[in-house]
């Protein structure tokens, strides 16, 4: 068995709504995403022969992802006021609204979906949201 990892970081602040504590307010985190892809058979010809895939298609596709997040403001839908988005909207800020809480369990899962469904062979997903503490999604 082989396993290759790929990893990338953003800068984005989320809340958590409804939470009892400090993670109820707006806060920042220097994410760090990392995705494990597991198989068995390297490939035996072409320019990939020796490998499990190409290091280049898999860091392209942790970064589409960490990209898409960096510098934003993820929330929950429903969890801000039409006029609180109305104003963000207004001011330009690059929001995201998620159907879900935005904690780093449901991230790590969203994350292995997007890339599952890319065709990637994805086994695990880890999200760092400080370097001490992450959440892992392996189906």
């Amino acid at each position: 068995m082989y396993r290759l990892t790929a990893r990338a970081a953003f800068d984005s602040a989320h809340f958590l709504s409804g939470y009892n504590g400090k993670c109820a307010n707006i806060h920042g985190h220097r994410w760090v995403i990392e995705a494990a892809f597991d198989g068995c058979e390297l490939q035996q010809s072409g320019p990939q022969r020796g490998m499990l895939l190409d290091f280049g298609d898999l860091k392209k596709a942790v970064r589409a992802l960490a990209d898409r997040y960096d510098h934003a403001l993820i929330y929950e839908s429903g969890s801000l006021r039409d006029k609180t988005l109305q104003a963000l909207h207004e001011e330009g800020f690059h929001l995201i609204e998620l159907p879900f809480r935005p904690t780093a369990e449901l991230l790590a899962q969203q994350f292995f979906t997007a890339l599952l469904e890319q065709g990637y062979p994805i086994m695990q997903m880890t999200v760092y949201e400080t370097p001490e503490n992450c959440a892992v999604y392996a189906p």
